[in-house]
């Protein structure tokens, strides 16, 4: 889109955005009962949206273009902050990951750097078939090393806060999207047998020498490994009550605010328990499906445009989001372990939901390019 505001807005996606504000805001206001404090979660999450729906039309009128041409600029912003919020960040549950700022809330940088990362995957792969037709194994090969780098810079430093279920979530989206380019199989199987051996060896000294694992990796990774590898076992306060809460919700739920049962982070990570509970069997099957058909929507947005690049970025924001739904959904009910993985556009957060009114901008503004190339 170049210049004004000739716009066709694809009305389903809008509506699916406001279902899905209408079930946050509900749920979150049942969550902050149960927390017994006055922490204006829901004015909060109400501002976050109203501020995101500006962000969405500010991205509306830009254009893609703008910043795929600038995404260099906005990678270098996001290393940048993750650097200071090593540094200046505000430490919340052993991690620092956060600016605090008083009357507004946490700002995430590791939030944001994952549709950084997008956009710029998007334009170095874009770069990359546009200048070589039919690459040779040493062009991909060049290529890669660049992506590694690329992507490791961001991950090492939000490893470093500690935050793994992001560093998770870079690496998934660039799976994902070099896996859309086309580029040889091979080194897929390669990426998959390097990373097979790192996981053995780390995991191997993790199960025969408790001490040694410590002295190379730290207590901080030894403990981290060791909750995700503890999940299964389903123990603990905040899954077994959380699962406890989904189940007593039977066929229709307990209503709004009506949650009996207390588990920490209801607002963030639990919210599924929290809305499951209100809602009941039939409620927690229609917000799924309503996720699915929205998944199901950027697929097909995906498939009908022309324009490569787009392709390449939705495909990122498909994986990313595919991702994070199963694995807040997962973990809640005790099937993935727990990451502290928001569920997307239903959790309480204002740099995730922002990052993800962003992520919308960018899909509405594909969606539009549909509309009109089938007119």
């Amino acid at each position: 889109m170049k210049g004004g505001f000739k716009y066709k807005v694809d009305i389903t996606i809008i509506i699916i955005l406001i279902i899905f504000a209408l079930i946050s805001v509900v749920s979150i206001g049942s969550a902050e009962n149960l927390l017994n404090e006055n922490n204006h979660f829901v004015m909060k999450q109400i501002m976050w949206y109203s501020i995101g729906f500006i962000v969405a039309f500010i991205i509306m009128f830009i254009g893609n273009n703008f910043l795929f041409k600038n995404a260099w600029f906005f990678y270098v912003l996001g290393v940048i902050s993750l650097i200071l919020v090593l540094f200046f960040g505000t430490p919340i549950n052993e991690a620092k990951c956060w600016f605090v700022i008083k009357g507004i809330g946490n700002i995430q940088p590791s939030e944001f750097m994952k549709i950084i990362l997008i956009i710029v995957l998007g334009r170095m792969i874009n770069d990359f078939k546009d200048k070589y037709n039919n690459p040779s194994v040493k062009d991909e090969f060049m290529f890669l090393i660049k992506v590694i780098f690329v992507v490791g810079i961001p991950s090492i430093l939000t490893f470093l806060e500690p935050d793994t279920g992001v560093v998770l979530i870079y690496l998934l989206i660039t799976i994902i999207m070099l896996f859309i380019s086309g580029i040889r199989y091979r080194w897929f199987i390669i990426m998959f047998g390097i990373i097979g051996i790192i996981l053995g060896t780390i995991l191997g000294i993790y199960f025969t020498n408790n001490n040694l694992f410590i002295k190379i990796f730290g207590s901080s990774f030894f403990l981290r490994i060791d909750r995700l590898l503890n999940w299964s076992s389903g123990s603990g306060f905040q899954l077994e009550n959380g699962i406890t809460s989904i189940g007593s919700g039977g066929f229709l739920g307990y209503g709004i605010n009506n949650t009996p049962i207390y588990f920490p982070e209801p607002q963030t990570d639990f919210i599924f328990a929290v809305y499951s509970n209100n809602f009941g069997f039939i409620g927690s099957i229609f917000l799924i499906g309503l996720i699915i058909f929205f998944d199901i929507k950027l697929v097909k947005l995906a498939i009908e445009n022309e324009n490569n690049i787009n392709k390449y970025v939705i495909s990122g924001i498909i994986g990313m989001l595919l991702y994070q739904q199963f694995q807040n959904i997962g973990m809640t009910i005790g099937l993935m372990p727990i990451t502290g993985i928001t569920l997307p556009f239903i959790s309480y957060g204002g740099s995730s939901l922002l990052s993800y009114m962003i992520m919308i901008g960018i899909i509405l503004n594909v969606s539009s390019e549909n509309i009109k190339y089938r007119n």
